[in-house]
């Protein structure tokens, strides 16, 4: 058994590669080569979570379980807010292959997942993208987003400034792109062709009010039912996407919130990401539509991300 810390994930687990490997699971999943079930969610208290993720790929003999937890206030003190491992398995033997740094894993494939979305739904010239939130998943998503998108510009905020000054120095810094802070998340947005909401929130920060047409969300942060990111006007105004349809109408605020006030219905949701790659569903359709992918996390990508890395360990 090998252990993989958060160095050995970074340095393995590529972006280029995490992207491609992303879009092969989701359609491993659709067409039944791989299995994914509900969360197991334990409260913790204070809306924070301790979460049991499992899941099996069949056609490579591999089964696993992400353990992690979930603290949305840790930016507060300038930790994670999602930490914990992936225990890799094997199904021919049971046994354990690897236990992996399951932060790392998350921030890169879930990044990847979003860039799969992003190349599939938004628009072919998108340049300017708004990022709400700068912590970890703002640096991976960037990262991934201008792999599958010419970026021309980016404009971040956060609840605290000093965090989006600091992302905008180092990311423009790093990727040689200009960063405008924003004082707030309407401006941040207003002429924004990608958006990610990439936050701890419980309540929105994106309102459909300072959508432009055409524009693609991918809305990440929020994975509990009683907590959104998006308002009602933006979910109504826009065509949804799911990574798993059980996870969204179980797990997805963004989504459950306005559905059980009566203000939208099921067939909002298109359908998932991995229909659409295989042309089972239709992705954008027109310049306007405003195309949302929400983005719940699949124990499946964390699995296929330890089989990669394992296999690259020497």
């Amino acid at each position: 058994m090998k252990f993989f810390d958060s160095t050995q994930v970074e340095a393995l687990l590529d972006m280029e590669g995490c992207i491609k490997l992303m879009k092969e699971t989701l359609i491993d999943l659709t067409e039944g080569r791989a299995t994914q079930i509900l969360r197991t969610v334990i409260p913790l208290g204070g809306g924070n979570l301790l979460g049991l993720m499992p899941s099996s790929i069949s056609s490579k003999n591999l089964a696993g379980t992400k353990v992690i937890t979930i603290f949305p206030g840790n930016f507060e003190k300038k930790l994670p807010s999602h930490q914990g491992v992936v225990l890799y398995f094997e199904t021919l033997t049971g046994a354990l292959k690897a236990v992996l740094d399951g932060e790392s894993i998350t921030a890169i494939r879930t990044a990847a997942v979003s860039a799969v979305a992003t190349d599939l739904l938004a628009r072919k010239n998108s340049e300017v993208l708004a990022i709400i939130g700068a912590g970890v998943q703002a640096r991976t998503h960037l990262n991934a987003l201008k792999r599958v998108r010419n970026l021309k510009k980016v404009l971040v905020w956060d609840i605290n400034p000093d965090s989006a000054k600091n992302y905008a120095k180092e990311m423009g810094d790093k990727y040689s792109l200009p960063i405008t802070v924003c004082d707030t998340s309407s401006e941040a947005v207003k002429d924004a062709d990608i958006i990610c909401t990439v936050t701890g929130a419980i309540k929105p920060v994106l309102f459909g009010k300072d959508l432009k047409k055409g524009v693609h969300i991918n809305a990440v942060g929020a994975c509990r039912p009683d907590a959104r990111e998006l308002d009602t006007d933006c979910i109504a105004m826009g065509k949804m996407y799911a990574d798993r349809m059980e996870s969204v109408l179980n797990e997805a605020g963004d989504f459950i919130i306005p559905y059980n006030e009566g203000l939208i219905g099921k067939e909002k949701i298109v359908g998932e990401l991995g229909e659409a790659l295989l042309g089972k569903i239709a992705g954008r359709e027109t310049e306007s539509d405003i195309t949302i992918f929400e983005a719940l996390g699949l124990a499946v990508y964390d699995l296929a991300a330890a089989d990669y890395i394992y296999a690259r360990k020497i």
